[in-house]
């Protein structure tokens, strides 16, 4: 087994903080539901030929493998894409606190689920180092102080959708890896995406946004290409790689680049400067990350040792 796997989770993270803050943003003229549609379909065309090849494994598929699919593809590719994207839009893409701090919750949710679900057992140090991985986190975005959520309809309209996507992508996380058990990630990822365009053409057809085509301009088109060939289908891609040899719940801590990555081009892009308190949890959440890194590769050698 590769010792470096759980990286790829953290390449595909980093990959979805530089959709939030550098790509998406240039979409917030559209319908949410449009957006999302695009964006699968783009995606499911462009992998179709992995479909054309692995034909004769399709048709192997169980109920119980097309039910986990249909769950990824509904939570983490309809309902999770446009929560996590209307809740931006509501900010207009400037005060992303909201949005990071519930994403916080999203390893609560996964870890919750994986127990759940996937019966996953983990030693006890894994937990501590999630913890410190969510103080880490919250430390980075927040410091020490309490985030503050105006009264104002769309911020609170934004905390909402930002709730609805952390628990949505945390159960993906989960569904995935029961998804995965029988396909390759190749063909895993194809699934994903087929599936979501086809929920999502529904959707957009139920909200009559498919009329709203002619409203996509050049420039965007542009950046739907972009995203489908960079943080779209090639991050779940090389994040379905990872999650193939490595537990949902060690996944989704290593998803908490994601913040990291929102943080840090914030202060690129944005000149929003961290303060020094900020800094300490940049540290504490990559050490934390680091040590989930280092005990998922020890379990995977000894699982393979006893195998032996």
């Amino acid at each position: 087994m590769n010792k470096l796997t759980p990286i790829f989770i953290i390449l595909a993270a980093m990959l979805w903080g530089i959709d939030g803050i550098i790509l998406r943003p240039e979409l917030y003229t559209l319908p949410v539901g449009l957006v999302v549609f695009v964006e699968s379909s783009i995606v499911a065309i462009y992998l179709s030929p992995i479909l054309i090849k692995n034909i004769s494994v399709v048709k192997k598929l169980e109920m119980k493998d097309w039910l986990a699919f249909a769950g990824v593809s509904l939570f983490g590719g309809a309902i999770g894409g446009m929560c996590i994207t209307k809740a931006l839009f509501y900010v207009d893409f400037i005060n992303l606190s909201i949005v990071i701090l519930i994403q916080k919750l999203q390893p609560l949710f996964a870890l919750s689920l994986a127990a759940i679900i996937l019966k996953e057992r983990l030693p006890g140090r894994f937990f501590y180092w999630a913890g410190l991985a969510i103080i880490g986190a919250y430390l980075m975005t927040f410091g020490f102080k309490l985030p503050i959520i105006s009264s104002d309809n769309k911020n609170l309209l934004a905390s909402m959708y930002a709730l609805f996507a952390a628990f949505s992508f945390g159960f993906s996380t989960v569904l995935s890896k029961r998804a995965l058990k029988n396909v390759s990630f190749e063909l895993g990822t194809y699934l994903r995406f087929g599936i979501a365009s086809i929920i999502m053409l529904i959707v957009i057809i139920s909200l009559s946004e498919f009329s709203q085509f002619p409203n996509i301009t050049d420039k965007q088109w542009l950046y739907f290409v972009i995203i489908a060939f960079t943080t779209g289908g090639p991050a779940i891609f090389i994040y379905y790689y990872g999650l193939k040899n490595i537990t949902a719940s060690t996944a989704t801590i290593l998803e908490l680049a994601f913040p990291l990555t929102a943080v840090v081009l914030e202060y690129l892009i944005h000149d929003n400067i961290l303060g020094i308190v900020q800094w300490i949890g940049v540290a504490i959440l990559i050490y934390s990350i680091a040590n989930v890194v280092k005990l998922s590769n020890a379990r995977r050698a000894a699982l393979a040792a006893n195998q032996k």
